[in-house]
């Protein structure tokens, strides 16, 4: 399986329905790869992969919200479209709760399953692009020492230089250090920057007991 470029994972325990969904995505340009049952999608998939699953709801064994709850505990944000047999508006409900992109019910339009799926390959992409960019914030957080988290949460407070090295027990100048050194760690040309950088990274700056 690639992981880069995208791909329409189908998963369906009817050969016929599996083969007939293949056909259509390929049709569309797209890269589809098919699987008639849950186990091997699941034994096969990799976490990173982007695209978007086309997940049948009824099978046997694993059942299409089994599916979808292991993808999330494995950290994968891929998006799901559900595909069932007939209406079902509790389950339906259950899977959009828990983040389906779609629940169409066979047997669905060719045009309405492609725009499903371009629609889902765009929210994925678009979800590992801001994966990708609070994990780099999260790591020039961690590259800050101790005293300079102490700093940074002071920043985030509002306070002052002179406050903090009230508050931090030293002297002015050496909080201008740490705070210049906290602004090119996190690539933070103002405070405001900062403060924008550490609210998306859901960082909670909390002064450290060692100095």
């Amino acid at each position: 399986m690639s992981e880069s470029t995208p791909t329409v994972f189908v998963v369906d325990d009817d050969l016929a329905v599996l083969k007939s969904l293949k056909r259509l995505l390929n049709s569309a340009g797209l890269t589809a790869e098919a699987f008639l049952s849950a186990h091997d999608f699941l034994e096969q998939f990799p976490p990173a992969a982007s695209g978007c699953v086309i997940l049948d709801l009824a099978m046997p064994g694993i059942d299409g919200l089994q599916v979808q709850q292991a993808l999330a505990e494995r950290g994968s944000v891929i998006p799901i479209i559900f595909l069932t047999g007939r209406a079902d508006v509790p389950t339906s409900v259950r899977a959009m709760k828990r983040g389906a992109s779609d629940f169409l019910t066979k047997p669905v339009s060719k045009n309405h399953l492609v725009e499903a799926v371009r629609d889902a390959i765009e929210k994925c992409e678009a979800l590992q692009r801001e994966r990708q960019e609070v994990s780099e914030i999260q790591r020039r957080y961690a590259s800050l020492t101790a005293r300079e988290r102490e700093v940074f949460a002071h920043l985030l407070s509002g306070k002052l230089n002179k406050q903090i090295a009230a508050d931090l027990g030293t002297v002015e100048y050496t909080i201008k250090i740490h705070r210049a050194r906290v602004m090119r760690k996190m690539q933070a040309r103002t405070l405001a920057i900062l403060i924008r950088l550490a609210a998306r990274a859901g960082i909670r700056a909390v002064p450290s007991a060692n100095r």
